[in-house]
């Protein structure tokens, strides 16, 4: 018998004949109080800007243009496949495919990642990715050291967790993402892309 199962098994012994635990109560508040689309977009870019993300709005007519500012300083950038094709047309980087075989080394060598989301959430400041054609796999946004992430608004934007998680698949694998790695683990300075990118810009898509 494994430890795992010994430690499973006394724990079934301990638990025998007790009561069944009470329901949760799932009467918490969903979102404080309301918003238009607009303010929460607002809500959103601040809380985004607090993180020390940097927040970009424009149109479908000006999203070349800007991701090509954006990586200006980039000689490659890594997409997804479900990436619009038009997102990236006037960058001068060198696409780089998200390649299954890509071992961490090489990720590290690709200077930024260009990804859409599944949704960002207003009260938190948090971007949610779940592996989608636009994201791509969890590694590509983990490794480079600047990500790009843009958001659909106001259709990607939700205003609470709550929300949030009535909208997303918890079989999917799903990232969360609120502002640059950061870590202030050692004597409490903030130390940025320890965990992750060091950079993120992000773009809403339709604010104006």
């Amino acid at each position: 018998m494994s430890t795992r199962d010994r430690i499973l098994s006394r724990i079934r012994r301990a638990t025998a004949g007790a009561p069944d635990a009470p329901p949760v109560p799932r009467d918490y508040l969903r979102v404080h109080g309301s918003r238009t689309p607009a303010e929460s977009a607002r809500l959103l870019a601040a809380h985004l800007t607090e993180y020390r993300a940097k927040v970009h709005r424009t149109d479908e007519d000006g999203i070349a243009r800007l991701l090509a500012q954006l990586l200006s300083a980039s000689r490659t950038v890594l997409a997804p496949p479900g990436l619009p094709g038009h997102w990236l047309a006037s960058t001068t980087a060198t696409r780089v495919h998200d390649d299954p075989a890509a071992t961490p080394y090489d990720l590290d060598r690709v200077d930024s990642v260009v990804t859409g989301c599944a949704l960002a959430i207003a009260e938190t400041g948090t971007l949610v990715l779940d592996g989608g054609p636009d994201q791509g796999r969890r590694r590509i946004t983990l490794v480079p050291d600047h990500h790009v992430c843009v958001v659909r608004v106001p259709d990607q934007v939700v205003d609470s967790v709550p929300q949030a998680l009535e909208r997303l698949d918890p079989t999917r694998p799903l990232t969360w993402i609120s502002g640059p790695s950061a870590t202030s683990d050692i004597e409490l300075d903030r130390v940025e892309g320890v965990h992750g990118p060091r950079a993120l810009d992000v773009v809403l898509l339709g604010a104006q």
